[in-house]
């Protein structure tokens, strides 16, 4: 029996089992023995585990949220779709054995809700299993609650998987390295953070995933800066607030936090000094989004030499979104714009989106200022702008958020959905140019840009966020935040607010680690990088882009071992993914099983028996 181990038991090895159940009947005849080693549970890993408090929510809604491929995804593969998480829980839950709590959110979830985590383990979960019943008939899956410590044997020979609890390794055929969010070891900026705080009797928390963070240590009352604005802080929010027996309460249409005691003082500032932007609430009216016109990966490709970031891809990539926000403008909403779609479209075709012609056909054919597309804006909005005092700028980001929510909640600007839809199809087409090892300029920014933008909170989080911040929990420091370990505490302040500057006893960064090859904390990638078993491209494993084979040291790819996952140079992040937007990691996952199943096949038609 032909043997594949899976390194890693999260979404993304669950979409690889469907896939290889869906192509089997074409590429591969006989049953298939898998193997599935993780330290967390089958189906929803270690970041969608159910063990996780159920105060933490998914920033995406029900009808958002598809494991199954559609009619969009183009791929070798059979297209075998199934139910979103919103379609799942409206028709698919008989004889699914489900925690009370998890039934009872279920039954109340609609389609625009945004569930919590646990909701989606469940799901993920469900999904798992059919994955698992797809595959051929005599087929195993085993599943070892442990990690992989190393992989040994050539390309020309099966491979030996050594786990950390056993003394006799795993014998496959195949290796498959999905291992999905990664720890690593503390950079020494944070080390030198930790001994300062343990000098000095003051807390401080590194990068780390927020449901993974001992939050104890964090003292009731105690004023703690925190660093980053993002998703990462939301939750940071909601364990310190609501998690520690605080509660809202609506009054007169207006959300209040009641505080427990129990919490912080939350001093939180960020590069930009906003949270991320709402998700948005409400559907397009207009025409349904098209597949990338201007940004394409495969034509930047077709030119020779290399692909510059700021000068090649970006202007197309915000051509390419703002071709969506205006699509859905125009045909959504007509009443606020002057011409017809199709005249502004073919003329909006022929320019170049960083010129002067391009700029006056916006003015021409959108009146309000409000429904054009401002990319600094959106990244920036609170540049130069500067404060007297820190409560004329927390009355100032309030109303910000304020505004951000109201934006976000009314379809009326229903073109911020276009945008993010176009959004989407871009960074699918940006992951593939960043996989052929062509681009150059990459600094991070683009990745930080789509965040703040496609992967905001739900309104009613900031809504929350704000009762927070009017119960003094959370203070806003601003733009550009600053702090430094100084005279026995934390000091941070803002170019927002020159005059202010907080002292504090705690800080935590809320952010996850940035994962890279040299300095990972996974036993398997040290191993592999010790034996020269992989390649370090910036950090990241090197993969052939054709076919995710790992590349090692000598640059050739090995026959025997596959890996996917943002640690690797095709990181297509998400394991999930919205309905309809032919999403790369389906792509990706189906490529690879179909890999998979032709050696194997090759394989066994060879009776390949010998093992290193």
């Amino acid at each position: 029996m032909s043997v594949i181990v899976l390194v890693g038991a999260g979404p993304r090895a669950s979409g690889i089992l469907e896939r290889l159940g869906a192509n089997a009947p074409e590429l591969f005849d006989g049953p298939l023995e898998v193997h599935l080693v993780d330290p967390f549970a089958p189906g929803a890993g270690r970041v969608w585990r159910h063990e996780q408090s159920p105060l933490l929510r998914m920033n995406s809604m029900a009808e958002d949220v598809t494991m199954f491929t559609d009619a969009s995804v183009t791929c070798e593969g059979p297209i075998r779709p199934g139910p979103s998480l919103a379609q799942w829980a409206a028709s698919c839950l008989a004889g699914v054995e489900l925690e009370p709590g998890v039934r009872a959110e279920l039954a109340a979830m609609e389609p625009t809700s945004f569930p919590s985590r646990r909701v989606q383990s469940a799901y993920l979960k469900w999904f798992h299993d059919r994955a698992v019943s797809s595959l051929p008939p005599g087929s195993s899956v085993t599943a070892h609650p442990t990690k992989v410590v190393r992989i040994t044997g050539s390309a020309q020979v099966r491979q030996r998987v050594w786990l950390a609890d056993r003394a006799e390794p795993l014998v496959a055929d195949v290796v498959v390295l999905v291992l999905g969010h990664l720890d690593t070891v503390l950079a020494p900026e944070h080390r030198e953070l930790v001994d300062y705080a343990a000098a000095h009797g003051l807390t401080y928390l590194p990068p780390d995933y927020t449901a993974d963070t001992d939050l104890s240590v964090v003292p009731a009352g105690a004023d703690v800066v925190v660093r980053g604005m993002g998703l990462a802080f939301v939750d940071l929010a909601v364990l310190l607030g609501e998690g520690r027996g605080g509660r809202f309460v609506r009054e007169d249409g207006t959300l209040r936090y009641v505080p427990s005691g129990r919490e912080p003082r939350l001093h939180v500032g960020s590069r930009r000094g906003t949270p991320y932007h709402s998700k948005t609430g409400y559907r397009l009216r207009g025409a349904p989004p098209e597949p990338p016109r201007f940004f394409v990966a495969s034509r930047l490709l077709d030119r020779p030499g290399e692909v510059d970031f700021r000068r090649d891809a970006w202007p197309l990539m915000a051509k390419e979104i703002a071709h969506g926000h205006y699509r859905e403008l125009f045909t959504g909403h007509p009443e606020r714009v002057r011409g017809s779609w199709e005249a502004f479209s073919a003329r909006f075709t022929e320019l170049d989106w960083y010129s002067d012609d391009m700029r006056a056909l916006e003015r021409a054919a959108v009146p309000a200022q409000a429904d054009r597309i401002d990319f600094e804006r959106l990244d920036r909005p609170i540049d130069g702008l500067t404060f007297p005092s820190p409560e004329d700028f927390q009355e100032f980001l309030r109303g910000h958020v304020t505004a951000d929510v109201a934006r976000r909640s009314d379809a009326g600007f229903s073109a911020d959905l276009g945008a993010f839809l176009a959004l989407l199809g871009v960074y699918g087409q940006f992951a593939e140019l960043s996989a052929s090892g062509r681009l150059r300029g990459d600094d991070g920014w683009w990745h930080g840009f789509f965040s703040s933008i496609a992967s905001g909170p739900p309104p009613d989080r900031l809504e929350e966020l704000l009762a927070l911040s009017r119960a003094g929990v959370v203070r806003f420091l601003g733009a550009d935040t600053w702090v430094r370990a100084q005279g026995g505490v934390f000091l941070a302040g803002s170019p927002s607010v020159p005059s202010h500057v907080v002292r504090a006893t705690g800080l935590i960064e809320a952010r996850l680690p940035v994962h890279s090859l040299p300095h990972t904390a996974d036993p398997l990638l040290r191993s592999m990088a010790a034996a020269g078993d992989v390649t370090d491209v910036d950090g990241l494993v090197l993969v052939d882009p054709a076919d995710s084979r790992v590349v090692d040291g000598t640059g050739r790819p090995h026959a025997r071992r596959f890996a996917v996952g943002p640690y690797t140079t095709r990181k297509a992040y998400a394991a999930f993914a919205r309905p309809n937007t032919n999403a790369p990691n389906f792509r990706q996952s189906d490529e690879v099983a179909r890999d998979i199943l032709r050696f194997l096949a090759a394989a066994a038609g060879g009776a390949d028996e010998s093992v290193a």
